[in-house]
């Protein structure tokens, strides 16, 4: 049977306390029994048959939860790298424990992959003939549980899944941070899960591109041969179509990742052309534009004051629907000669949530050795990072006024 307990961190001024206790089962009939100790000025109290002693604690000053959703081998990490960073402080594994942990810790951020919450290990999952993809092989009961405490404000003891050894070792403490990013292949699957999101993104890879990033990741960093990576692509591809690609409907925002159409019949994949899809109305999010809000843009930049080798680089902006919603896109095809020179089409975008002029070409220096910075993934992810930062203080400031208004 396994056991997680979650604690607590107690704000200031608290006034009230209590433990919850649950049992529940996974969706492969595994117990699991979890205790919640909550702090906080105000309380409601609820009870069912299958709970007892609920109590449900509110502050003002909740966690953000950001959800980032994508395939393994799909650059999950690197945007993760490039978020932290725009908040500040390196991202760290937790110190002083397990050293095969997964959660990345900075300044005001905490990321946690959502693999931990796999209820069954690599060899349980081979004798049950099920992928990590599949919903029976994963917790959501549990996941649902401590993110929602970790956003109440309530510390939680996360269960690790060790990638090297494929096994699931003993938990972990998480600290509620001010962000709090869960990133994996099902934070949008369970709507329990994506009701506390504060904002969502989605990385839809093609399958060509997709292909060409699982080899170089799982051959060169976890030391997999050409045959067993071709054989886990096509053992996940059902899976994948099932479970983890419907999520992107649910996304505020999607950066797909495709081939070029600026060289005829590629096969290399080593220009990409990228789509940034933003949802239109969502709370404390303005899409980013090109030019001229709304209206429909095709813009070749390259000439005296960008350096283009062939194919070049081209921009298009306009606006689309996409799963029924109203959304902006915007999409760069091609790469980038001179990074320092990307201050050039930063200034011809809008609404970029940065803090100074040239923050965008800043950032991607910074990390000019991360992959995608010379292309449109790497734009792309900056400027959701800034974005992000942005809905964050918003998020801070309404919350704030709220609270100043209750007390009026």
């Amino acid at each position: 049977m396994a056991v997680s307990t979650v604690y607590t961190i107690q704000p200031l001024n608290s006034s009230c306390s209590s433990i919850i206790s649950t049992q529940t089962k996974s969706h492969l009939g595994f117990n699991q029994k979890q205790q919640v100790l909550f702090f906080s000025k105000r309380i409601t109290t609820t009870t069912n048959s299958s709970r007892r002693g609920i109590i449900t604690c509110s502050s003002a000053e909740k966690t953000v939860v950001i959800g980032l959703a994508a395939d393994s081998g799909c650059g999950k990490s690197t945007f993760m790298r490039r978020l932290t960073s725009v908040f500040g402080g390196a991202a760290e594994p937790p110190k002083g424990g397990n050293p095969d942990s997964n959660t990345l810790i900075s300044d005001k951020t905490t990321v946690i992959c959502l693999d931990d919450y796999h209820s069954l290990d690599r060899t349980g999952r081979k004798e049950k003939g099920v992928t990590a993809l599949d919903p029976r092989a994963n917790n959501f009961d549990l996941m649902y549980e401590q993110v929602k405490a970790i956003k109440d404000g309530v510390a939680v003891d996360k269960p690790i899944y060790n990638h090297v050894t494929g096994l699931l070792d003993p938990p972990e403490l998480i600290k509620p941070p001010k962000i709090l990013v869960i990133e994996g292949l099902h934070p949008m699957y369970d709507q329990r899960v994506r009701d506390q999101l504060d904002f969502s993104i989605y990385l839809d890879i093609s399958n060509e591109v997709k292909f060409a990033w699982k080899i170089q990741r799982d051959m060169a960093e976890r030391g997999h041969s050409l045959e067993s990576i071709k054989a886990s692509i096509e053992a996940r591809k059902p899976d994948f179509d099932a479970y983890i690609d419907p999520q992107k409907q649910y996304a505020d925002a999607v950066i797909e990742v495709l081939p070029t159409q600026l060289i005829p019949d590629d096969n290399e994949g080593k220009v990409l052309r990228v789509r940034l899809i933003q949802k239109e109305g969502v709370k404390h999010f303005n899409p980013v534009y090109l030019f001229d809000e709304g209206s429909t843009i095709s813009w070749i930049p390259c000439g005296r004051k960008l350096t283009c080798s062939y194919p070049g680089i081209k921009f298009t902006y306009g606006p689309d629907t996409y799963f029924g919603n109203e959304v902006s896109v915007l999409e760069m095809d091609g790469r980038f000669d001179r990074l320092d020179e990307l201050i050039y089409v930063e200034s011809h975008l809008s609404n970029l949530s940065s803090k100074f002029y040239g923050e965008v070409t800043q950032q991607i220096l910074k990390h000019a050795d991360f992959p995608g910075s010379n292309n449109g993934t790497g734009l792309f992810q900056t400027i959701v990072g800034l974005k992000i930062r942005d809905l964050y203080e918003q998020i801070v400031a309404s919350r704030a006024e709220a609270l100043q208004t209750a007390k009026a």
